[in-house]
């Protein structure tokens, strides 16, 4: 067996037991994306006056979440990736967590998502690409209002909205 990343994403680590990985590797995680709540993603954010897509990046606020599926959980949401975390109501971090969820479920059963390099397994591709919202259609219509997409750097990243849609 192989492991390639190009990308430079994942790593290969070894410890001397199940304790000293979760001191040096899983205590600096945030929660897990697949099972944050509106209640706990709130006391992750509510004091972040960072855009909101900055922080869901952090893998120390909450863990799991890359660039597409940042834009994708913030399309679904209604939520422009710039607004400061802390503008965000109750009702904004329950839709959130909710959109994050769905998200990266439909995600894991598609395989992932692969543009370039990745392959599960069996190396057959992942096929979530094939149902983007946000992520990479630049210019391309909004699915919801047809509005043409927009995009910019947000933490780094190229991020995808629609500025219609999405306050």
């Amino acid at each position: 067996m192989e492991f390639i990343d190009p990308r430079r994403f994942g790593g290969v680590h070894l410890f001397e037991s199940p304790e000293d990985r979760d001191q040096r590797v899983l205590s600096r995680l945030g929660p897990e994306a697949t099972l944050i709540d509106g209640k706990a993603l709130g006391g992750r954010l509510k004091a972040s006056e960072r855009a909101i897509k900055a922080a869901l990046l952090d893998q120390q606020v909450l863990a799991g979440i890359g660039n597409i599926y940042a834009d994708e959980s913030l399309f679904r949401s209604g939520i422009r990736p710039d607004r400061p975390a802390c503008d965000l109501s109750d009702q904004d971090l329950a839709r959130l967590a909710r959109c994050i969820r769905t998200t990266l479920g439909r995600a894991i059963d598609a395989g992932g998502t692969t543009l370039r390099d990745h392959r599960l397994p069996d190396g057959s591709s992942g096929t979530f690409s094939d149902g983007h919202l946000a992520y990479g259609r630049s210019g391309q219509p909004c699915t919801r209002c047809r509005v043409p997409m927009v995009s910019s750097i947000v933490a780094g990243r190229t991020t995808t909205w629609c500025d219609s849609c999405q306050a």
